[in-house]
């Protein structure tokens, strides 16, 4: 669980398990899924499943306490903070779910700030999958390809790339938490089609939608007859 890291970065990686990263020294920067963060010692990054990133690291690196959290547990992907990391560690020592569980009973959310216009574009997107980026580049008075290279060189990949990321993630958390049907969720979230979205599930995933909502749905009914 915990990691020490003496590179200068790591390129974009996906994990397709949550996990809350827990900072115990040095620092990075983190430019994922869920928008671009500086962390130091006592900062935590909550990851959700399938969520990409890339890190660029402080000269000094890192050292990284990795906890897996359980899927059932509602929070807030992102960045934020806890005021006793070292009281996550013992625990963590004896039982990684019970840390898990605690730093979730702590951790407070830290306020996002905007380094320059690609962190903009990246919330803009994340709060409007449907933005045009050919408009919010002419509002910025940017060219395409400006847009599209200046996006990249931070996050790791294009806009469009970005975008279809959330759109995709959104999806598979609306298949698997709801019985919304899938015409329905795919025009919620402006996917051409049903079949477009299906591909953008496998996409990401591996996994056809329906055997997602499948394994959700038998999951809910093993838990119902458990009780």
């Amino acid at each position: 669980m915990r990691q020490v890291i003496r590179r200068s970065s790591l390129a974009r990686h996906l994990h397709a398990k949550p996990y809350a990263a827990v900072v115990l020294s040095g620092g990075y920067e983190e430019a994922g899924d869920n928008g671009r963060f500086t962390v130091r010692a006592g900062n935590v990054v909550l990851h959700d499943t399938f969520e990409g990133h890339l890190n660029r690291f402080l000269p000094q690196g890192a050292i990284v306490l990795n906890l897996p959290l359980d899927s059932l547990n509602c929070y807030l992907p992102g960045f934020a903070r806890v005021s006793d990391p070292d009281t996550v560690v013992r625990i963590a020592e004896k039982s990684s779910r019970l840390a898990g569980d605690l730093l979730l009973s702590r951790v407070e959310r830290c306020a996002l700030s905007f380094a320059d216009w690609p962190d903009e574009l990246a919330e803009a997107l994340m709060r409007r999958p449907s933005l045009k980026l050919s408009e919010w580049g002419e509002e910025k008075k940017l060219a395409p390809w400006t847009v599209s290279r200046g996006f990249a060189q931070v996050f790791g990949i294009s806009p469009e790339a970005f975008r279809a990321r959330i759109r995709a993630r959104r999806a598979l958390r609306l298949i698997r938490e709801t019985q919304t049907s899938m015409a329905s969720i795919a025009a919620e979230l402006g996917f051409s089609d049903q079949a477009h979205m299906s591909r953008s599930v496998k996409h990401l995933t591996g996994v056809q939608p329906q055997a997602w909502r499948c394994l959700a749905n038998g999951f809910k009914t093993g838990m119902q007859r458990g009780h």
